[in-house]
C-alpha cells in the first residue's frame, strides 16, 4: 500500500476531500498530516478522520531531521501539499524527487510564485481581466510554483465575476480533480 502525507496550513478543505477520496481506497493510504501550524484547523479535520496530525515550526521544517524522521516512521512514499504555505527544503525533495505534488490555484505560469496563494492569485485574475482560471497540478521543485505540470483544468471568468466567484469555481476543479490526479500519479496511468 502506498503511503501518503498531506502538508496543509490552514482550514484544511483540500486535505478533507483528498483523504476522503482514499478513504476506502486498497491501493493508496492518507497516513499522516503535518502542518507548520499548530492551530491550524486542519487538524480538526484530521482528527475527526482518524489522521495523525503533526506540527512544526518554520524552522524545524527547514531544518528537517524531525519531519524526516516522522515521514519514515509512517513509511511515507508521497507528500501531497494541500494549501502548504512554506517552502519545501532541500532536504525533502531529494529525499522524494518528484514525489512532492502541488495543487496551485491558477493556470500556471501564471500568478505563481511566492506570496501568490488562495485569494491573492483570485484578486489577480480579477485585476488583470483574465475571461480564464483555473488549477495546476504540479511536481514540486526547489522555486515556488515552476515544477513540471501534471494536471491543469480551466474555467471561465465572467465580467460580472468577483474574486470570491473565481475563488468558488477554482474550489470546484480542485475538488473534482485533484484526489484523481493524485491516485493517477501514484498509480502509473499519469
Amino acid at each position: 500500500m502506498t503511503q501518503i502525507a498531506l502538508f496543509s496550513s490552514g482550514n484544511g478543505t483540500n486535505a478533507e476531500n483528498i483523504a476522503k477520496y482514499f478513504d476506502k481506497n486498497t491501493q493508496i493510504e492518507v497516513s499522516l498530516l503535518v502542518s507548520n501550524d499548530q492551530n491550524a484547523y486542519v487538524h480538526q479535520r484530521a482528527k475527526a478522520l482518524n489522521i495523525p496530525s503533526y506540527s512544526f515550526s518554520k524552522n524545524e521544517i527547514m531544518e528537517g531531521s524531525q519531519l524526516l524522521r516522522l515521514l519514515s516512521d509512517y513509511s511515507i512514499d508521497y507528500i501531497i501539499l494541500a494549501g502548504f504555505l512554506l517552502k519545501v527544503p532541500d532536504t525533502l525533495l531529494e529525499k522524494y524527487p518528484n514525489r512532492i505534488i502541488n495543487i496551485h490555484p491558477a493556470l500556471l505560469p501564471k500568478y505563481g510564485g511566492k506570496g501568490m496563494y488562495g485569494d491573492r492569485v483570485h484578486k489577480k485574475v480579477i485585476e488583470m481581466g483574465d475571461t480564464k482560471s483555473g488549477i495546476t497540478i504540479h511536481y514540486v521543485n526547489d522555486k515556488y510554483d515552476e515544477g513540471e505540470i501534471i494536471f491543469q483544468s480551466s474555467c471561465d471568468i465572467l465580467p460580472q465575476d468577483t474574486y470570491e466567484d473565481v475563488s468558488k469555481k477554482v474550489h470546484k476543479l480542485e475538488y473534482a480533480h485533484f484526489p484523481r490526479v493524485i491516485e493517477n500519479v501514484i498509480l502509473g496511468n499519469r
